[in-house]
């Protein structure tokens, strides 16, 4: 038999934890037909000697449900090793959506997921109003990644409800309404239903997004329609506003898998901002005697810090400030100009010290940038590499004798591209690792496609190869490549992804695990309309398959577009 693709002398790590071996891998029709030692001839061979060939990483939590519109290849996952996501998570969706609330729907995805409002109004050709008919169309759309995607509840509330979506409670006819999209929805093939009660969730006017008007009533009524299909995931954004309201929140989210049936995700995160924040470990506790009752949980993980990230073509902390707010108008070649004359900066710290200080509340990444706090410069560092062990911005203040302004001012100029990351969440990287060890726990939280100016989530696989794997050896690669695929199809109940297998789909991610690892990000204006945002690709991936066509190979697009729409069990 004649093969459409092989993978020649390659070592394979098959994503079940087993140790790994060598062999060649054959592919027809998009699917894995052969294991071995194989001398059939094929129409396209991939040369994989001294590589690792992995099953294609799977991340679901991700906020691509604009961009697969306008980017085929699915950037920046697709530079990671990514094959396979997951969106419409923490009840963001563009569907089901009227006509007359498209623009509206853009700007809460601005307001908290930082998508600029002007590269999906120009970006998508919004032509669908219910969940199916989004779902169709993405289906119908060139995709160089596999989709899968929940219904979000605040869409939905929106849909059903309209502006009372954001201030009342929903009456038995919005309930019956919302249930049945829900069904619907799953039907059709929607991974499940996605809801939010993250305090840090707003819309454009910082009034609470839709689905945190609902009550848990509502919640338990969407999620029973689940229940009663035997089909779909309840994924929610979680509240980590810490002491009572936290524990609150877990208790009631407790109540929901036992009385649904239905498997539970949520952000797992650690952190020491907020008032009374909870140990992280509380969680994990949580999470154990919820499975232990009978319910079924996940706690989505990421492998660093979470962070608000600043640089001179983007956001600054400053930026608000009188002082900086002319110079930052500026083309990016004047504004170097004055930057660089010490008078300019005599002022601009001057400003500086007029800045709130730092307290407790805690902030997200939006946050940060639209009611800044002075930075607490010992946790803001600038990425002069990617191994995560740059000092910070406080350090070289203080060795170089200069206010901490100055640093960053004279670190830019430098570089253009130069980022600075202010850890939000997960700012110990022992917390981090203490997560990630957890069985329960799913190497999944990226976040790709949002924050766009703010976050870097979309390499959390190749920092995981390249940072706890190869730096740290907390990992083997045979676990870590396990905990990017098959722990993350089992969890989402993909039956034929994630492992290296006769008979399964062929995606597949080829590297070298000496040199894996992500690049340093840039700043890019390649959105619809100009906008920008963060790109940061990754060494040391040779090629990446998907449903047996070659999307990428070694960091270059090859035209080639093999996605599909993932489906939930109803509508396989």
């Amino acid at each position: 038999m004649a093969l459409d693709l092989l993978v020649r002398n390659g070592t394979v790590v098959d994503g079940s934890g087993l140790p790994r071996y060598r062999a060649d891998v054959g592919v027809k029709a998009g699917k894995i037909v052969e294991i071995g030692r194989i001398r059939a001839p094929a129409e396209r061979i991939v040369d994989a000697e001294g590589m690792i060939v992995a099953p294609g990483f799977i991340d679901g939590h991700t906020h691509m449900d604009a961009q697969v519109a306008w980017d085929a290849l699915g950037s920046c996952s697709c530079w990671h090793g990514v094959t396979s996501v997951v969106m419409g998570n923490c009840g963001f969706a563009l569907a089901p959506c009227k006509p007359q609330d498209r623009e509206w729907f853009a700007r809460c995805l601005t307001a908290v997921e930082d998508i600029p409002t002007e590269a999906m109004m120009a970006g998508i050709d919004w032509t669908w109003e219910t969940f199916p008919e989004y779902l169709a169309t993405v289906e119908r759309l060139p995709k160089g990644l596999n989709y899968g995607m929940y219904i979000g509840h605040s869409a939905l509330r929106m849909y059903a409800m309209g502006e009372r979506g954001l201030s009342e409670k929903a009456t038995e006819d919005d309930l019956r309404l919302m249930a049945h999209a829900v069904e619907e929805a799953v039907r059709a093939g929607a991974m499940g239903f996605s809801t939010s009660r993250a305090t840090t969730h707003v819309t454009p006017d910082g009034s609470p997004i839709a689905s945190r008007i609902a009550d848990w009533d509502e919640i338990d009524r969407l999620v029973a329609a689940m229940g009663a299909l035997d089909a779909g995931i309840f994924q929610i954004g979680p509240d980590i506003s810490g002491g009572t309201a936290q524990r609150a929140f877990l208790d009631r989210l407790r109540r929901v898998a036992l009385d649904s049936g239905r498997p539970v995700m949520f952000g797992m995160l650690a952190t020491r901002q907020g008032i009374d924040p909870n140990p992280w470990t509380y969680q994990l506790e949580y999470m154990d005697a919820t499975v232990a009752a009978g319910g079924r949980m996940y706690g989505q993980a990421t492998t660093r810090s979470i962070n608000a990230v600043f640089s001179l073509k983007s956001y600054l902390p400053f930026d608000v400030l009188p002082g900086w707010q002319a110079i930052r108008a500026l083309p990016l070649a004047e504004q170097k100009i004055r930057l660089a004359d010490p008078e300019v900066r005599r002022r601009l710290i001057a400003a500086e010290a007029t800045m709130k200080p730092r307290d407790s509340v805690l902030q997200g990444g939006g946050a940060a940038t639209t009611d800044p706090r002075k930075p607490d410069y010992d946790n803001l560092f600038p990425m002069l590499d990617v191994n995560w062990d740059d000092p910070s911005v406080g350090d070289l203040a203080r060795r170089q004798n200069k206010h901490p302004v100055e640093v960053m001012l004279d670190l830019a100029l430098d570089n253009d591209n130069r980022v600075f990351v202010q850890p939000l969440v997960n700012e110990s990287p022992a917390d981090v690792l203490g997560i990630l060890r957890h069985p329960r726990t799913l190497a999944t939280f990226s976040d790709s496609g949002a924050h766009v100016c703010q976050e870097m989530g979309s390499s959390l696989q190749t920092h995981l190869l390249s940072y706890w794997v190869r730096a740290k050896q907390q990992f083997t690669l045979e676990e870590a490549v396990r905990m990017l695929t098959f722990d993350n199809a089992s969890a989402w109940e993909l039956p034929d992804r994630g492992l290296v297998r006769t008979g399964y789909a062929a995606d597949l991610v080829v590297f070298d695990e000496a040199r894996v690892k992500p690049c340093l990000p840039t700043v890019e204006r390649d959105l619809p309309g100009g906008a920008r945002r963060l790109v940061q690709k990754a060494d040391g991936i040779a090629a990446t398959i998907v449903n047996g066509v070659v999307a990428i190979e070694n960091g270059a697009a090859t035209g080639e577009h093999g996605g599909q729409v993932l489906k939930g069990r109803l509508a396989v």
